[in-house]
């Protein structure tokens, strides 16, 4: 039976996953190889709750000197729909995204994985129906696309792209786009599908005229 969520119905405490250059977006799927012991106890957990909610969220580094290793206070939590233990021991799962969440505090010492303490109240159209983007050219994004995946030697199948609901193509596209850490951040945090075009469009491109700087400077 499919988990309806409500603000008022998520957890206020979740196990987290720290995963750089990773992250979840609502109504998005995100497929992950687990084998740490730390993260195989996590999923056992959390197949044993009601939710089976794992919050997503990338590090980010500790004041320089330190050598620790902090993370970014928005993530977003994803349910497992999927899951397969492998003979060797690992676990493929499916994650299927539900709502971003704000890192109130982090729980450690109970478990071998940190849980936090999350606050969703910034996050309603999350939980909402699917995003529109009003200001979506889909020629147009798709032109700047070809020419980035042409340039960082990416292939996809152009006639998915082509027929794909814009909150799917968009979202999508900024979770599996090679873009760094901090700019993968920004796509997570934008506030609307637009916001996050905008920023994917902005990202793709700075890196297509970084491109011909090089080869001007070559």
């Amino acid at each position: 039976m499919k988990q309806i969520f409500t603000v008022s119905n998520l957890p206020q405490t979740i196990p987290v996953f720290p995963l750089a250059n990773v992250f979840l977006l609502p109504r998005a799927r995100l497929p992950l190889n687990v084998f740490e012991p730390r993260y195989l106890a996590m999923l056992e957990d959390v197949l044993k709750t009601d939710h089976r909610l794992v919050g997503m969220i990338q590090p980010r580094e500790g004041p320089p000197g330190t050598g620790s290793e902090q993370l970014h206070q928005i993530g977003c939590a994803g349910r497992v729909t999927s899951f397969t233990e492998t003979k060797d021991g690992r676990y493929l799962v499916t994650l299927s995204g539900i709502s971003r969440f704000r890192v109130v505090a982090q729980n450690t010492g109970f478990t071998p994985y940190i849980r936090a303490d999350v606050d969703w109240e910034s996050f309603h159209r999350d939980l909402g129906k699917v995003e529109e983007d009003s200001g979506f050219d889909r020629s147009g994004f798709l032109d700047v696309l070809q020419r980035f995946f042409d340039k960082s030697e990416l292939s996809t199948d152009w006639g998915n792209l082509k027929g794909a609901d814009e909150e799917l193509l968009i979202n999508s596209l900024s979770m599996m786009c090679p873009f760094k850490p901090e700019e993968k951040q920004a796509l997570l945090e934008a506030p609307s599908l637009q916001t996050r075009r905008e920023t994917l469009v902005t990202l793709m491109e700075f890196a297509l005229r970084g491109g011909e700087n090089e080869d001007q400077m070559q």
